[in-house]
């Protein structure tokens, strides 16, 4: 055991890689590397896609560039300390870097969770009252819907860092994962941490716990609603619209499910599989995202297509 500091401020935080595979980190990393390029490169040309095509100012698809940006946010997050870590092999991090990495991660996936929640709004109102879909998603609406989102995000938070600076860590603290998390952090201080995993634990369920009660009870109305349709057709017309956004929802959700079980059951007899499902967990939704809704979205496939045609014609 380490002695544990005086100040919060003179702590180092080692990250940790794959367990017994340090010798081949480097080529560990590549596919990792490679995912959170091509989620950079697919979130950005979604959001420029959408900025730059009228055809795509729409309610549905703002949500999506929101979407887009929590995801780049939450690449650029985790992205530098997988790097230092795996190519540079530093693990050695300051408190403030720590810290200031945990708030953002955090506040990225609560924004992407918001995110998630308003667009499950939004196929909600369009498939339950079509009519007045226009005039109830308004662009000062949307705003504020994102404003709301992101406000909420800091608020949330922002007390995790500051009662983090009230706690004493070893003088040097190994970190379970390749980024800093609050669980983390707080399960290795030498003091009273009670207040701490309390103010996590709210934090969670007002976002997390909160989005996906709506985000299920959203698609309990839509079927509700769905399911009294009488043309079959326009039954199945009705639901397909919304299967980009369920595909996604499972994609953000479920591989933050599968880590919670497996850091309870498996985490000490395969600590390289949880090191890796919680590299994903962050990995996979940014990378999903612009693919599911390039696959499902043909406004989107429309959009692409005629840029790389523009692109060809200019060449030419």
């Amino acid at each position: 055991m380490f002695s544990c500091n005086t100040s919060t401020c003179h702590s180092t935080f080692l990250l940790t890689g794959f367990p017994g595979l340090e010798a081949s980190h480097h080529w560990v990393s590549i596919p990792i590397n490679l995912i959170c390029v091509v989620s950079i490169l697919g979130n950005s040309i979604i959001l420029f896609l959408i900025n730059t095509d009228p055809a795509l100012h729409e309610p549905m698809y703002s949500f999506l560039s929101m979407l887009a940006a929590s995801d780049l946010g939450l690449c650029a997050s985790t992205f530098p300390t997988m790097v230092r870590l795996f190519w540079l092999g530093v693990r050695e991090l300051p408190f403030d870097l720590c810290a200031a990495q945990m708030f953002f991660i955090h506040a990225f996936t609560y924004v992407e969770s918001g995110v998630l929640l308003a667009m499950a709004f939004d196929r909600f109102v369009a498939i339950r009252d079509p009519l007045h879909y226009a005039s109830i998603l308004t662009h000062s609406a949307m705003a504020k819907v994102g404003a709301a989102i992101l406000v909420r995000a800091v608020l949330l938070n922002l007390p995790g860092p500051i009662l983090l600076r009230r706690l004493l860590f070893p003088q040097v603290s190994v970190l379970s994962h390749c980024y800093c998390l609050h669980c983390d952090l707080v399960g290795l201080a030498c003091s009273d941490t009670q207040v701490n995993s309390l103010v996590g634990l709210v934090s969670i369920l007002l976002s997390l716990g909160f989005d996906s009660s709506l985000i299920m009870l959203s698609y309990a109305l839509i079927l509700q609603t769905v399911l009294s349709i009488a043309s079959p057709g326009e039954r199945l017309k009705a639901l397909n619209t919304c299967v980009s956004h369920l595909c996604i929802v499972l994609i953000f959700y479920l591989p933050k499910l599968g880590l919670s079980v497996l850091h309870r059951v498996e985490k000490h007899s395969y600590p390289a599989l949880a090191v890796l499902m919680a590299n994903l967990h962050f990995l996979v939704p940014p990378f999903m995202n612009p693919i599911v809704y390039c696959v499902k979205s043909k406004q989107i496939r429309q959009g692409l297509l005629k840029r790389f045609q523009q692109k060809r014609v200019d060449v030419s």
